[in-house]
């Protein structure tokens, strides 16, 4: 199942701040994609937000189609919640009031992966 992670310039030395954000995120609605058909294209695993220094990543672990995932993430308020609380802490600003404003800041800021690696793909599990 892949991750993708998102990555944030932040002033350092707001690790605490960046925590207590985070710490009441109201989460997405569901965790299941869906299509115009209503047919399932992809669901949300899990998340996880590091930050060290001036650098935060947020790994996002799912299944599926990863642009109906960011789609949905960028339908949710919660998740506008969270930028714009974060906006006074980012090095460089990010508009993200509308979903496709947040949809281009997601792609911007999406970091290249070069490696996932699980135990579904374990040579000793063949």
């Amino acid at each position: 199942m892949p991750y993708a992670a998102i990555t944030y310039r932040v002033k350092p030395g707001c690790e605490d701040e960046l925590e207590k954000i985070f710490a009441d995120f109201k989460r997405v609605d569901t965790p299941e994609m869906r299509d115009e058909n209503g047919e399932p294209v992809g669901r949300l695993l899990g998340t996880a937000v590091f930050v060290k220094d001036e650098f935060m990543v947020r790994v996002i672990h799912y299944e599926g189609d990863f642009a109906a995932i960011a789609r949905h993430m960028a339908r949710q308020q919660g998740v506008h919640n969270v930028e714009q609380k974060l906006a006074p802490y980012l090095t460089h600003r990010r508009p993200a009031s509308s979903p496709e404003e947040f949809k281009q800041n997601f792609q911007n800021a999406l970091m290249r992966c070069v490696s996932q690696l699980s135990v579904e793909t374990h040579p000793a599990g063949s």
